[in-house]
């Protein structure tokens, strides 16, 4: 069974930083594209990041491109996120989620994902 477990939320002041881990299990993490979703509360769910199954050409969303950075080690069926100079804004619960096909290099807000992992940026 598939399965997705995010971790390294938590609470922060602005300009702090994070990193996100989420662990893979119960599927080939190598051959899917894998991205970061969020929401803030009473808003609807919002891309972040996208990384190809094999890394590089990653996009990012352009409320984060140049303070975020997503990576993967497919050896050990891990995604990550990096956070630099946080803003209140990005406060939300993190997703990470797994590409609905193999052959799919984008996400679509009905793909898997999993339980979320909080970010609080507040002084």
């Amino acid at each position: 069974e598939k399965q997705l477990v995010e971790s390294g939320g938590g609470l922060v002041p602005p300009g702090g930083s994070l990193r996100l881990s989420c662990a893979a299990s119960g599927f080939t993490f190598s051959s899917y594209a894998m991205s970061w979703v969020r929401q803030a509360p009473g808003k609807r769910l919002e891309w972040v990041s996208t990384i190809p199954k094999g890394g590089g050409d990653t996009t990012y969303d352009d409320s984060v491109k140049g303070r975020f950075t997503t990576t993967r080690d497919n050896a050990k069926n891990m995604l990550y996120l990096e956070m630099n100079n946080l803003k209140p804004e990005d406060t939300a619960m993190y997703y990470c989620s797994k590409a609905r096909l193999m052959v799919t290099p984008y996400w679509t807000e009905g793909d898997y994902r999993g339980q979320g992992t909080q970010v609080t940026v507040s002084s």
